[in-house]
């Protein structure tokens, strides 16, 4: 049986880093100092450095907007459909960014397949067509949209592109996953919602996907799915852009999830095969639960931490910036690994994967 592979991957993020400037708009949003108080002690804690957006922060002293062009004002936030004319100028402008860096040059003709991950925007044509023509693929190359799968998206494109490469081996799949998170902000004064938009940001990975041994053979695939937790993460379409629960119950549930699957997900081998962990960074408790769940020494997670800090959750493309990170390490062939990622359902995606020779 033809093995697929992640040959390798590029990322790209916003020139507009945003965190602070994030974090200081949303404490005005609340209205008592017990809350402030409390939303100042979890930033503290989230281990979130930076963030980018495609929002170009408010210069300082102007109090009611968040960013430059005035698309977050105090009172006035945006329309669904501002977001998503919003989207469709901005999310083609970055997937470009990430596919430039990937480095197809000529090679992109013999592109066959094109998926495209994201659940911050949503239009027809979409990013997929708009990469087509700006990148002179085949017209006639196959094209997929994973559509509003969260944050396990990226897992669930790896799975089809190993799918397609199995059943032919001269497939050369491309994957891109773009969002941008940061559009879709609430206006709200519940320190809930507000601590859940303080982890994420804007972002995109690139991934050419084939039968040529380099990178990452793609071994195995799983889904964890907790039926009876599914209020815990949603994100739906709202009059007012997009909008997300992220309870608080989520790194508990994820903990006994894939404590109670931890046979499953590793398929047979143990926890102590694993060289390497490609953790989704949700959270800095999300990364806890998975540590707590198998047990990890402290530096198995250090490359999902690093991205943690440096980027935030992206969704779909975060898991992808870990294994770019790791791509670009030293690693010995035969080194084994351990991707996963999480999102509504709720669902752990994960992936077993092998460092090729």
């Amino acid at each position: 049986m033809t093995r697929a592979y992640l040959n390798r991957v590029s990322v790209a993020v916003p020139e507009h880093e945003v965190h602070d400037t994030f974090v200081h708009f949303a404490e005005r949003l609340l209205q008592d100092r017990r809350s402030r108080l409390l939303f100042d002690r979890m930033v503290s804690r989230s281990e979130i450095k930076q963030r980018w957006s495609c929002l170009a922060p408010a210069r300082e002293g102007s109090n009611n907007s968040l960013d430059v062009d005035g698309f977050y004002t105090a009172g006035n936030f945006p329309t669904t459909a501002e977001r998503m004319s919003r989207y469709e100028r901005e999310a083609p402008e970055l997937a470009m960014k990430a596919v430039g860096r990937l480095g197809l040059g000529e090679t992109n003709r013999q592109i066959t397949h094109l998926i495209v991950t994201s659940c911050t925007g949503l239009s027809a044509p979409g990013v997929d067509l708009e990469l087509m023509r700006r990148c002179n693929f085949n017209p006639s190359i196959e094209r997929t949209v994973v559509g509003f799968m969260g944050c396990n998206a990226a897992i669930n494109a790896l799975k089809l592109a190993r799918h397609i490469v199995r059943s032919d081996p001269d497939s050369k799949v491309l994957i891109v996953s773009v969002e941008l998170c940061t559009l879709h902000l609430q206006e709200s004064g519940d320190i809930e919602r507000l601590l859940s938009f303080l982890l994420f940001g804007d972002g995109c990975s690139a991934a050419l996907i084939s039968a040529e041994p380099l990178g990452f053979a793609l071994d195995r695939f799983h889904a964890e799915v907790v039926s009876e937790a599914v209020e815990q993460i949603t994100w739906t379409i709202r009059d007012s852009g997009f909008d997300m629960v992220l309870s608080g119950k989520v790194p508990t549930t994820l903990s006994q999830a894939l404590r109670e699957g931890s046979d499953r997900v590793m398929g047979g081998q143990s926890v102590d095969s694993i060289d390497l962990w490609a953790v989704h960074p949700g959270g800095r408790t999300i990364l806890d639960a998975v540590q707590g769940a198998f047990n990890l020494g402290e530096s198995m997670l250090a490359t999902s931490r690093a991205v943690l800090r440096d980027f935030g959750n992206m969704s779909s493309p975060t898991v992808m910036f870990v294994l770019e990170a790791m791509l670009r390490e030293n690693i010995p062939a035969g080194a084994r690994g351990c991707a996963m990622a999480f999102g509504p359902g709720l669902t752990a995606e994960t992936m077993l994967f092998t460092a090729a020779s």
